[in-house]
């Protein structure tokens, strides 16, 4: 298993390495001369020149790349064009709201989506199997926004049960902290509940099929004995494959989420950027997601020999 974990590790060496330099080069793959397009119409000869300086285009492109990512490694992401803030710094501003709804997402989408798609396998055929298979396509056709504005409407304006905008910290307090989260989390989780829910039926169909599942019935072994505690287990390999696949949409969905509840995150601050054209936050946000994307993909390869012995040597 150490020598299976090693690799895993040094494999993300060269993908991080790629992802670097992608997320370094957005700076020069958007049309135009970047500086020329941060300082607008109204600007200077002078004004462009002092603007390429600070994001170091008078520099040839390797030199700015090996300063740029010796930067990263002591932590330093670079100064925001527009406020004149370490890039570092507003990044961890911003980091809690994110972070909160991304947690809250995950935990309540994997608490339905398993439930619903071991239930839906051993109701297969009936109309319970039917309503989360209904409930699944629904979840994939249905867009983030579309869902968060019709939670709004209904929860927050129509039924005053819950906010509907902002952000409370979670120093603030656990209840007004989660009533701030509840519609969103719900929102950013209806395409990844409806993925979980659809792979975990998969997998328990194919596992329920099995001659030792046969065995445990013929033994005298509950349905529920059975579904939790022989099936799901050696059906959990894709499970957690499609969980640490989903991060992807959890990182992608904060941003739109975020926009939709007026939520102060990093998905926020990514196209409060974007509409700045202020490049060093937007590559330090991109950087930030994709490696941890990577890294959560290979959380996901390690705990593979928790539930797979063919890799763990």
């Amino acid at each position: 298993m150490f020598a299976y974990v090693v690799r895993r590790v040094l494999a993300t060496i060269p993908v991080m390495a790629v992802v670097a330099l992608f997320v370094f080069s957005l700076l020069y793959i958007a049309p135009g001369d970047p500086a020329a397009v941060i300082a607008g119409d109204q600007a200077t000869p002078e004004d462009v020149e002092r603007i390429r300086a600070s994001l170091g285009l008078d520099r040839p492109y390797l030199v700015r790349f090996g300063a740029w990512v010796f930067d990263i490694l002591r932590g330093d992401l670079g100064v925001s064009i527009f406020t004149n803030l370490p890039v570092s710094l507003m990044i961890k501003q911003r980091l809690e709201p994110t972070l909160s709804l991304m947690v809250v997402t995950l935990i309540l989408a994997v608490s339905i989506a398993v439930p619903m798609g071991v239930v839906a396998a051993a109701r297969v055929g009936t109309f319970v199997d039917k309503m989360v298979m209904g409930f699944a396509v629904l979840g994939f056709s249905v867009p983030v926004f579309v869902v968060g504005y019709l939670l709004a409407y209904v929860f927050a304006l129509e039924l005053e049960w819950l906010p509907v905008q902002g952000y409370t910290p979670f120093s603030e307090g656990f209840v007004p902290w989660i009533e701030n989260l509840i519609l969103p989390a719900i929102a950013l989780g209806s395409v990844y509940i409806a993925l979980i829910a659809r792979i975990t039926r998969a997998s328990m169909l194919e596992v329920l099929q099995q001659d030792y599942i046969r065995t445990a019935r013929a033994k005298g072994a509950g349905l529920r004995s059975i579904l939790f505690l022989h099936a799901l287990k050696n059906a959990a390999v894709p499970i957690v494959t499609v969980i640490g696949i989903g991060i992807a949409l959890l990182i992608g969905g904060a941003v739109v989420t975020e926009s939709v509840f007026a939520i102060p995150g990093l998905g926020r601050l990514t196209v409060d950027a974007i509409l700045r054209r202020d490049y060093p936050v937007i590559q330090g946000v991109v950087l930030l997601f994709s490696f941890t994307y990577v890294l959560v993909n290979l959380l996901i390869d390690i705990l593979y020999t928790l539930f797979d012995p063919r890799i763990r040597y």
